[in-house]
């Protein structure tokens, strides 16, 4: 596998080897070992998966009280995948990165504790599944708005499928206080 390092410190894309022949593919979607050799430390406690149809858009979410690191990749169709730094005092403080993720390219991506996360589905319908280091906690759970003009993140959807709470969330300057601290 190739790892590469994005942008932001701690989120990474990860490209497996996918071993083709006659009969189709094979790859590793997950190796404890291997991927803690490239500061992907798991260990991971769930596993979830999401289906979401066109315009779909997700997130931003993060967990305070339990802060989950995220090993996502899709199994069906195509997604833009977004990761927010939302650590005060980081150096990378609101910045984000995002990668295409697909059941074609079979990259994933992870996501470390204290980042916001957030996909928009782009093909008619996609699946993603995906690793967390910890226990899904709703009590501990926020969300910043998906079109936050401070982020100013270039989703490819103008008017996206959002759910109820999606697109209540508050922006990330009202939420400054519960947001998590950077430490080196």
């Amino acid at each position: 596998m190739r790892v590469v390092p994005t942008e932001l410190p701690g989120v990474l894309v990860i490209e497996p080897h996918v071993h083709r022949d006659g009969r189709g593919f094979f790859l590793e979607t997950y190796h404890a070992d291997r991927y803690r050799g490239h500061g992907i430390p798991g260990p991971f406690v769930q596993d979830n998966r999401s289906c979401s149809t066109a315009g779909t858009l997700r997130g931003l979410h993060l967990q305070l009280a339990r802060p989950q690191g995220k090993l996502i990749h899709v199994v069906d169709g195509e997604v833009f995948d977004v990761s927010v730094d939302v650590r005060r005092g980081s150096p990378t403080f609101g910045r984000w990165v995002s990668v295409v993720l697909s059941a074609e390219n079979f990259r994933q991506v992870y996501v470390p504790p204290g980042f916001a996360h957030g996909f928009c589905v782009l093909s008619p319908l996609a699946q993603l599944e995906y690793k967390c280091t910890e226990p899904y906690d709703p009590r501990s759970e926020i969300g910043i708005v998906w079109n936050d003009p401070t982020l100013a993140i270039q989703w490819p959807v103008a008017d996206p499928l959002l759910s109820d709470r999606d697109a209540r969330h508050p922006t990330l300057a009202a939420q400054l206080d519960l947001l998590p601290s950077y430490s080196v």
